[in-house]
């Protein structure tokens, strides 16, 4: 079986109620539904999110020790946080696809929105086209049907 982490930073577990205007109103259930029905067979889902920069660093960790491949929405830490772009490097580092990806075009949006420090070591960077953008990701990285 294969295991692709689909990271998810903070306040995304506020899907579907925050913002709906900018972030739809589905939450992370509805995207683990869709994401798992369209994985490949023998690919596995695994869909997390937290509002902790630590324990997203240590999935990173634990992603390049397993081999996973990595969607990762790095949420508000997409713009300031280096330690979770030099975890991220070492996914990309090992040999695997790290896809950033975002709901919204954060280039669309304010000025501090448009820097990411994560974007330069991704395999590839998807965004604006809401839940979309993970079903690209999963495309871009083999693992849909």
């Amino acid at each position: 079986m294969t295991r692709v982490l689909v990271l998810n930073g903070p306040n995304l577990g506020r899907l579907g109620s925050r913002e709906p205007d900018v972030y739809g109103d589905q939450d992370l259930s509805a995207l683990r539904v869709l994401l798992t029905g369209i994985a490949a067979d023998g690919v596995e889902i695994d869909l997390r999110q937290t509002d902790d920069e630590g324990e997203l660093i240590h999935w990173l960790h634990e992603a390049v020790d397993a081999q996973n491949d990595v969607i990762l929405n790095p949420a508000a830490f997409t713009h300031y946080s280096y330690g979770l772009r030099d975890a991220a490097a070492l996914v990309t580092k090992a040999g695997q696809k790290l896809v950033e990806v975002h709901i919204s075009n954060p280039h669309a949006r304010e000025e501090f929105r448009h820097r990411s420090v994560v974007s330069g070591i991704a395999t590839g960077v998807i965004a604006g086209f809401g839940f979309d953008s993970y079903t690209l990701a999963l495309r871009a990285i083999g693992a849909a049907a």
